[in-house]
């Protein structure tokens, strides 16, 4: 009772409390110790007196923000897409004592890492969130990463604050294409790997199988020996129930808290001098009363909340400051501490001017002992180009909150401190911006996220970036390999449209998991991807399962790829669509819009059932006279139009077609500049 509590509320400083408390145990033993020799009793083992020791060590440790740095755990849970990685991370937080009670835990919900609203309408994960557990005295830092490849940026920068990763593999399907990516990123820094056979409770389960292709994977991707002698977790996210068996699973989680904790390597600490700090920030935070704020792994060093830092980069001048909170990953939170040491996971403000790839650095006296900054993290380069800009059409600013280029301008600039992966560069239009990312659904997730935000965007449709070879001097374009999974009767399809835009059939067969699936493998270039999922939906009747990611750039094929067979129709004038007039209209092919909509001159308003677009005048009224016709009492009905969400559009666009984006409309139309061209010509 002395050694704990009397310390905690008689000293006011934290680093005198655990010294304190400390030494007072130590003395306790010891006078233990002596009474039992002296009287004949038999001493209290070591284990039996460590328990409570562990325990007010944690407690003032806990304080103080700092955890011994073996008792810490850095891992990044790294899937495909959909192979239940947030849902394995709410098993482990609600087998950590994270919530107060089961109603707490229910009012929470599913997947309680994915809480952007478009994670939770998408059903993945987009961006990659840090949170903290305790389980038997052992701080783990679980970091949830995107499984889509084109967010593989979050992957990548997220890797260099682990040392393990949890390899999420699903129990039927086993490793994937976005598997192989994130695995090669794990493997090159040398993190140990624990594979995680998830869905364990599927009744197609297969986890031998599994098992071996994780294997077999390692060894083609050039894993260590000691990598590739991985332990196997099996588990279900879903039912919160793992084993080191999947015929003797148990009731919790315990199995896969013990792999973490005797399989991951506790944080290798080169140093905790306050001078030696070093701290690479891969992640960027805001907050509306702090700023903005960095979170980082302390790779060696101790740092204090308030002390003179540094910023800095290799050959780049320091950006100097002075750390006003300091803050370290607790459950679902942050919590404030006064100083945090090597192996630990911070969150700090004070220096508006952070971004990620900044080694923090000490300050004190300048900076005359200070340590070298670390090589900036490193992530592969955007393949996938799209303008934004100023909403022009005639029906622009009748939503939107923001509308000029100086507004879009300083939003897609501000992006780019947090997602390494994405560029904005200037064109020599003032109200239009490149962006360039790692495919379609990465730049569509940012549209839709300044769409909800109130912005009105001009935006034009994707295409490839093209690079040159420095020793051949040849240009050069991504590929993309391609797996999907499809009925047998629909295979036939798949094949014709991947060749028809140049595809190059890699592999093909029946999947080994008896559904009578065919599985099959193509490389194609991203410019035939552009559109091409859409299209095959269509073909199999929504039953393919297409994955896809980025393969290698390749020399450029001297053949154009047609994005698509059909063209579409205009609006024939400006006004408001009628019933009439989309009676006549709907007979050339599907509309996109209804009655009484607002629409104007060269907006597309459906597909034509012909290649070229064709100009209809939906705005038709009926001629208000008295003559009556034979055919008076004989009515059409009219069509239902085909809604079409924004990646539909981004996908259905073409080479000379745009698209309005408003807080509750998107209309697609023909670009004015391109028509001024034809004209000219």
């Amino acid at each position: 009772f002395a050694a704990t509590v009397l310390p905690h509320f008689l000293l006011p400083d934290l680093k005198t409390k655990y010294t304190i408390t400390m030494a007072l145990w130590k003395a306790a033993f010891a006078a233990l110790s002596l009474f039992a020799a002296v009287e004949g009793f038999t001493t209290p083992t070591v284990s039996r007196v460590s328990q409570p020791l562990r325990m007010a060590a944690t407690l003032a440790e806990s304080e103080l923000g700092s955890i011994a740095t073996e008792n810490i755990r850095n891992i990044a849970v790294i899937a495909h897409v959909d192979h239940g990685k947030t849902t394995l991370v709410d098993a482990l937080l609600r087998q950590t004592n994270v919530f107060r009670d089961t109603a707490q835990a229910n009012e929470a919900g599913e997947r309680v890492m994915d809480s952007e609203d478009q994670e939770r309408e998408r059903g993945i994960t987009i961006l990659a969130k840090n949170l903290a557990v305790m389980r038997d005295g052992v701080k783990i830092n679980i970091m949830d990463t995107p499984g889509h490849a084109d967010f593989g940026g979050e992957v990548e920068r997220v890797l260099n604050m682990c040392d393990g990763v949890l390899l999420v593999v699903d129990s039927v399907e086993g490793p994937k294409p976005q598997t192989r990516f994130v695995l090669d990123k794990a493997l090159r820094q040398g993190l140990k790997v624990v594979v995680v056979v998830n869905k364990i409770d599927r009744p197609a389960a297969r986890p031998d199988y599994v098992v071996d292709k994780v294997f077999d994977l390692m060894m083609e991707l050039g894993a260590s020996d000691e990598q590739i002698d991985f332990t196997t977790v099996f588990a279900s996210g879903l039912n919160g129930i793992s084993g080191m068996d999947p015929d003797d699973m148990q009731e919790d989680m315990k199995p896969l808290f013990d792999a973490i904790r005797d399989c991951v390597d506790a944080p290798s600490v080169k140093s905790t001098e306050p001078e030696a700090l070093q701290c690479l920030v891969s992640n960027i935070d805001y907050d509306n009363f702090k700023g903005k704020m960095g979170i980082a792994l302390i790779t060696a060093g101790t740092i204090k909340a308030g002390q003179p830092v540094a910023l800095a980069r290799p050959e780049t001048p320091k950006k100097t400051g002075r750390l006003t909170s300091l803050f370290i990953f607790d459950n679902l939170g942050k919590r404030e501490v006064e100083a945090a040491s090597a192996g630990e996971i911070i969150m700090f403000s004070g220096l508006d001017n952070v971004e990620i790839g900044d080694t923090l650095i000490t300050n004190e006296g300048g900076g005359a002992n200070a340590a070298e900054p670390l090589p900036p993290i490193a992530v592969e380069l955007p393949t996938v180009r799209m303008t934004l800009g100023v909403n022009r059409s005639p029906l622009a600013g009748r939503e939107g909150k923001f509308l000029t280029s100086r507004m879009i301008r300083d939003r897609l600039f501000k992006e780019t401190d947090r997602n390494v992966a994405l560029q904005v560069e200037e064109t020599d239009s003032a109200d239009k911006y490149a962006v360039s990312g790692r495919g379609q659904l990465h730049l569509t997730v940012l549209i839709e996220t300044m769409r909800r935000e109130g912005f009105e965007l001009e935006v034009g449709p994707p295409v490839v970036i093209y690079k040159e070879n420095e020793e051949t001097g040849e240009i050069e374009e991504p590929f993309e390999k391609v797996e999907v999974r499809v009925p047998e009767e629909y295979s036939g399809s798949v094949i014709d449209l991947f060749n028809t835009r140049n595809g190059e059939l890699q592999d093909m067969g029946l999947d080994d998991g008896g559904e009578s699936m065919s599985v099959i493998q193509y490389l194609i270039p991203t410019r035939g991807m552009l559109g091409l999922r859409s299209e095959l939906l269509t073909a199999t009747r929504g039953t393919a399962i297409i994955d896809a990611v980025f393969d290698s750039y390749r020399p450029k094929l001297k053949v154009d790829i047609k994005s698509r067979d059909k063209g579409s129709l205009l609006a024939f004038e400006d006004g408001v669509t009628t019933s009439f007039g989309m009676e006549n209209a709907q007979d050339r092919g599907k509309l996109f819009v209804g009655p009484q909509e607002d629409v104007y001159k060269g907006m597309i308003v459906g597909i034509h059932q012909r290649p070229g677009d064709l100009a209809v005048n939906v705005c038709k009224t009926k001629a208000l006279t008295n003559m009556r016709s034979a055919t008076k009492g004989i009515t059409v009905g009219i069509t239902a139009p085909i809604e079409m969400s924004m990646d539909a559009c981004v996908e259905y666009i073409a080479s000379d077609e745009i698209l309005e984006v408003t807080p509750s409309k998107f209309r697609m139309a023909k670009n004015p500049d391109m028509d001024q061209k034809r004209k000219k010509k």
